[in-house]
């Protein structure tokens, strides 16, 4: 009698197909989101946004999608199972960026347009509080222990701290020419800050906002001009960065210690955006122009593959498909 058995479950678990973990990458230009199985490295899924998709982010859960549908004027909430919509969440105008709280209901969204943050309660579908920024915020992020959110303004040249508890204010730090992208990283006791124009990425002590470091880059045989970081990705233990650089299309490997350059890795044409798999052993990069993905082994720090996606492929997350 057991033999049947055996051979019944032999059967099922050979015919159960594992899913591979997926990337989600943005394609601004073609309102959609391609999905890239991890294991095969190939699209295998496109998906319709509203327009002008950026940002994406998931719950804590993986159970919804948020997408910064800039054109749209909306923050789009999707079943990342089915690829539908199921609401929009009041965002502001021109959403680009935002951030998720650690208590995985409130939104920290930048709005280009109107100069301020937008904070979203997720469940009640209600804006709780707006706050004035400084010109063309994009940037955002929040420390690990969700006390304090971070606007970066393009044209204002700053960061703006935010207190979560009041939402408001509490110190604006200047950085170099048009800040894009900021990172809690060390437990949240660092706060790096990019800034495409300046060419440079700014590092402060969250404990006092002052700035202790300034990484700049240099890339042999191309013009500064084309150096400008913009996202950025840290390896496990906040070892490493890895920075988009934008059109001189190189990723930077920095170490976070040193705040020293150890090496420049060639991927497509124009390094918007990066994200990890799940151990960080590979690197995806949205490359807008070329309108592809790279695919960097974080080891050798070589790309390995090329993965064609949509027009200017702008955003990037990791979703688990466990």
């Amino acid at each position: 009698m057991k033999l049947p058995i055996l051979t019944t479950l032999t059967a099922a678990l050979l015919s159960t197909t594992a899913l591979a973990d997926e990337i989600w990458v943005t394609n601004e230009k073609d309102d959609t989101i391609s999905v890239i199985d991890i294991e095969t490295m190939e699209v295998v899924r496109t998906i319709e946004t509203g327009e002008r998709p950026r940002g994406i982010t998931f719950s804590k859960d993986y159970s919804v999608v948020y997408i910064c549908a800039s054109d749209s004027d909306a923050v789009q909430v999707m079943d990342p199972n089915t690829g539908k919509i199921l609401h929009d969440l009041p965002s502001g105008e021109d959403p680009e960026q935002f951030v998720l709280h650690p208590d995985n209901r409130h939104l920290y969204i930048a709005n280009e347009d109107d100069a301020i943050t937008t904070v979203v309660d997720t469940e009640t579908r209600t804006v709780v509080a707006q706050i004035d920024v400084g010109i063309e915020p994009e940037g955002m992020a929040v420390s690990p222990d969700g006390k304090i959110a971070i606007t970066t303004s393009e044209t204002t040249n700053m960061a703006h701290w935010i207190d979560t508890e009041t939402q408001t204010l509490f110190a604006n730090t200047l950085v170099d020419s048009r800040p894009r992208h900021a990172e809690f990283v060390k437990d949240g006791t660092e706060l790096w800050v990019s800034a495409e124009i300046g060419g440079t990425i700014s590092v402060f002590d969250v404990a006092t906002q002052t700035e202790k470091a300034k990484i700049d880059f240099d890339i042999d045989n191309i013009h500064p001009d084309r150096v400008q970081p913009v996202g950025f990705e840290f390896t496990n233990g906040d070892t490493h960065a890895f920075v988009a650089l934008g059109p001189s299309n190189h990723v930077a490997v920095v170490n976070a210690e040193t705040y020293e350059v150890e090496e420049y890795i060639l991927v497509g044409r124009r390094v918007w955006h990066l994200e990890f798999n799940r151990d960080r052993s590979q690197l995806f990069t949205t490359n807008g122009v070329s309108g592809d993905v790279t695919v960097v082994d974080v080891a050798s720090r070589k790309a390995i593959k090329s993965i064609k996606v949509g027009r200017f492929p702008w955003g990037a997350a990791f979703r688990p498909t466990e």
